[in-house]
Formats: structure tokens, C-alpha cells, sequence
């Protein structure tokens, strides 16, 4: 405990190690929630993959036998996709409401709090170790966004976790080709930096954060810490449950038309190419399951081009994330994200087709 030279104890020096005991906390729960939900069950899986090139059957059988639209087909969906990310979602809000209570306000803007590229790429190399889907990683942006982290910052983790997720280039490489690996990284990157970056610009107040300025914190942001979770916790489920929930349930039921069953003569077009990049960015799917989907697609003679379109987008964001982060960015940010997923699905699939 440290005094001043009259006795007095320093409130400041105080604050400043319950501040880094809070954070020493928050990196303890994110490892141990990481390698518990994430880290090794992927080692497993990648063992898998080596050994059989496969990591699995493709989620979209849940569903494929229905002829048209229907509840039942929501329903059996949503038990397969949930079933697989149940563990993922709770981790994430869990670590997207302690990002509210636990971490700093001045350290979070120092690192992540510039409409600069730097902060950008901050973001962007902050999401590598979370690996998570797009849903998943969802409530851990709107937890930044709360904390007044930049658009381009948030983003570029939020598009970061599934995009360039080391676990899934791993997948890939096995059970798809090392070309269809290179393809996804590549894009992967455009999308996760250059677009965050460039999404700035649509920011309602680009103002350079003074970083020698104290913050001043919301009175929301005062009081114990562990009632600041709860509340957080609560405001969370409020905000995102229901929306992700209905989505989910949506994009089962239509499934069957976003994804029909298809052959050789689907062939390896623009107009296919352009389809899929659309249905891949607004249909939902756990983690790595775009590697299966994939795999079964080309089993019936999809050509690499489609094949290549959703590579990129099945993964990237869906109807269900844009929805939950609705609140956290301006209307136009998530339409231009939209937009840049579906045109660089589109240019993705057509280097696939004249590569591969």
C-alpha cells in the first residue's frame, strides 16, 4: 500500500493495481475459457483432419432433404448448429461483457482506440488466438464498441476471429488443398484489415483520441465491478439473445433455397459464383464447418470457383452477427461490410476458378 509523505494512502496508486489485478483476472478467465472451448478441441481436430481429411459430415444434411421452407427444417438446424456453438456463445458473452468490466477505458483507446491503421491491425492480430464464428465473436466487439474502441479496431476483431483463424488454414490445408488455403488467407486478410480500415471513414466522429487525456468514465462504468458484470450481463442477453436466436432459426428454414442441391451442371460460372458469395455471407454456420460444406458440395462436381466464393463467405459474417451488432455500428458500416464480404466473395471465386 503506498502513502503519500503525510500518511495519506494514494488513491491513485490503489486504483492502478485493482486495475491491473482486473486485468490479470480477465487474460486468467480468457486463456482457461480459450483452451478449454477452443485451443484443444482443435488439436484434436487437426489430428483428425491430418489423419482422414475430414473433420466431419456437412452441417447443411440437417436439412437438405426438405423440398421447400418449412418450421421443421428451422427447428433440426438449429439443434445442429447450437449443439456445436453452445460452448463458444456463452465464452463470448461472458468475455464480451468482462471487456466492459474488467480492462481500461485509457489502455483500450491507447491500443485500440485511433482510426488508424495501426489500431486496425491491433484488432485484427488480437482475434487470431479467439478463433471463434462470427456470432460467437460478436458480443466480444459490441463489448469494445461500448468501450468506445474504433470501428475499424472492432471490426477487424469481430471479422478477424473467423476469417484468418489459424485452427481452420490448418483444416484446410488437409482436408481441402493448400491452394484453397492460400485463397481464404489472402483474402482473409483484405477483408479483415483493409475493409475494417476502410470503414472508418464512415465513423460519426473521427476525432483523434487524445491518449494524454484522462478518460472520463459513464457513470455506468462506476461501482464494484462485479455489479457492473451483472448488469452487463443482463443488458447482453437483452440485446443479442433474441435477434440471434430468431436469425438462426430463419436461415434453417430457408436453407433448403439458399443452398439447393446441386451438380456438374451447376458448373463454374459468374452468375453460380455470384450466388453463392450472396447465400454464403447471410447463412450462419459454427466454426470450420464451411471446410465440410465444401467437401460434400465438390463431392457432387461444384466447380472450385463457387467452392471458392463460400470459402471466404460462409465464414466471414451472417444475417444472424450483422443483426447483433446492429446497436454497436452505424447502419452504413454494416452495409458496406455486407457489400465488401459479398464482392470479395466474388472475386475470391472467380481466382478460384481460373486457378484451380
Amino acid at each position: 500500500m503506498v502513502t503519500s509523505s503525510n500518511g495519506t494512502l494514494n488513491a491513485g496508486s490503489f486504483k492502478s493495481k485493482k486495475a491491473w489485478w482486473l486485468v490479470i483476472l480477465f487474460i486468467l478467465i480468457t486463456v482457461a475459457g480459450l483452451t478449454y472451448v477452443k485451443w484443444w478441441p482443435y488439436y484434436g481436430k487437426a489430428l483428425k483432419a491430418a489423419a482422414d481429411h475430414s473433420i466431419g459430415s456437412s452441417i447443411l444434411d440437417s436439412g437438405l432433404s426438405a423440398r421447400s421452407p418449412s418450421w421443421q427444417a428451422a427447428w433440426d438446424y438449429a439443434l445442429v448448429y447450437f449443439n456445436a456453438v453452445w460452448k463458444a456463445a456463452l465464452l463470448g458473452i461472458l468475455l464480451g461483457t468482462l471487456v466492459q468490466t474488467m480492462l481500461p477505458s485509457q489502455w483500450l483507446l491507447r491500443v485500440l482506440g485511433q482510426h488508424t491503421f495501426k489500431s486496425t491491425a491491433a484488432g485484427g492480430l488480437a482475434s487470431v488466438p479467439g478463433m471463434m464464428c462470427s456470432c460467437c465473436a460478436a458480443p466480444v466487439a459490441i463489448g469494445m464498441r461500448k468501450k468506445k474502441v474504433s470501428i475499424g479496431a472492432a471490426l477487424a476483431f469481430w471479422i478477424g476471429n473467423p476469417t484468418i483463424n489459424p485452427a481452420v488454414l490448418i483444416f484446410m490445408t488437409f482436408v481441402l488443398s493448400w491452394e484453397f488455403t492460400l485463397l481464404r488467407l489472402l483474402f482473409g486478410i483484405v477483408l479483415t484489415f483493409g475493409v475494417s480500415y476502410l470503414a472508418n471513414r464512415f465513423a460519426d466522429d473521427r476525432k483523434t483520441v487524445n491518449l494524454d487525456t484522462q478518460v472520463q468514465e459513464d457513470a455506468s462504468d462506476l461501482g464494484p465491478w462485479w455489479k457492473r458484470w451483472l448488469s452487463n450481463i443482463g443488458t447482453m442477453l437483452l440485446r443479442v439473445i433474441p435477434a440471434y436466436l430468431l436469425a438462426v432459426l430463419l436461415m434453417g428454414a430457408l436453407q433448403v433455397w439458399m443452398f439447393p442441391q446441386v451438380g456438374e451442371a451447376a458448373g463454374n460460372g459468374i452468375l453460380i459464383i455470384l450466388f453463392f458469395a450472396v447465400m454464403g455471407t447471410l447463412f450462419v454456420i459454427p466454426t470450420a464447418a464451411e471446410i465440410p460444406i465444401i467437401q460434400a458440395f465438390m463431392s457432387v462436381g461444384l466447380g472450385a470457383g463457387p467452392a471458392a466464393a463460400l470459402l471466404l463467405t460462409l465464414p466471414s459474417v451472417s444475417l444472424p452477427s450483422l443483426l447483433m451488432m446492429r446497436k454497436s455500428f452505424p447502419a452504413k458500416v454494416l452495409w458496406f461490410v455486407l457489400c465488401s464480404v459479398i464482392v470479395l466473395g466474388v472475386l475470391c471465386g472467380v481466382t478460384g476458378m481460373l486457378i484451380l
